[in-house]
């Protein structure tokens, strides 16, 4: 149990950890919003990614597999919504404890289920890396509950490095050029996650 239990926490930090669009939105929303005002986006986040594996224990993402047309569509959906999202912190004005322009619940929760590739990626954990606990049924609520609370974890410090680089510049020009480098960040990060899905379905 202990073995399996590790495996699933390494593959699940470094599938949902590593530098991608969605780390990087959470680093460049605590920059430009701060850490609480950015928590509801994680909620959301998180709301994504458990609905998501409902999703995939069901048997949604096979069906995804099954039908290339509606992935397709779905990932250039996706790819659009993270584009106005960075737009949006790259634009945005300060948010300040009484602004009621925050990123929020929502856009966390469209954000990962405009998503294809979390679909795959949490398939292949719930496939390869399901704890050996009892029946199918407890095995799977299991290996969600721990993927959901390190995603919980790993994405919480991606917010936290965001507000302490953002913390750290003194001037209001300072924060704009920061929250633009990292809405470019997001963006480098859309383009390789695109161009690996196109040289994935050419191979």
């Amino acid at each position: 149990m202990f073995e399996a239990l590790s495996l699933l926490a390494v593959a699940t930090v470094l599938l949902l950890g590593s530098p991608g669009p969605a780390p990087l939105t959470l680093a460049a929303l605590g920059a430009a919003q701060g850490f609480r005002r950015s928590l509801p986006f994680l909620a959301g986040l998180i709301a994504g990614l458990l609905l998501i594996m409902l999703a995939a224990a069901s048997g949604l993402a096979s069906l995804l597999q099954s039908f290339p047309v509606l992935a397709s569509t779905l990932k250039w959906l996706g790819a659009a919504y993270i584009l106005y999202l960075a737009f949006r912190i790259a634009t945005s004005p300060m948010v300040t404890a009484n602004s009621d322009n925050a990123v929020g619940f929502k856009n966390g929760l469209l954000f990962n289920l405009m998503n294809p590739k979390a679909y795959m990626a949490l398939l292949s954990l719930l496939s390869q890396f399901a704890l050996p606990f009892g029946s199918p049924l407890a095995s799977y609520a299991l290996t969600i509950a721990v993927c959901l609370l390190l995603a919980t974890l790993v994405d919480g410090l991606w917010l936290a490095l965001g507000k302490l680089a953002g913390s750290k510049l003194q001037s209001p020009r300072q924060i704009i050029w920061l929250k633009r480098l990292m809405a470019m960040g997001i963006l480098v990060a859309l383009v390789l996650s695109l161009s690996q899905g196109i040289a994935a379905t050419t191979a």
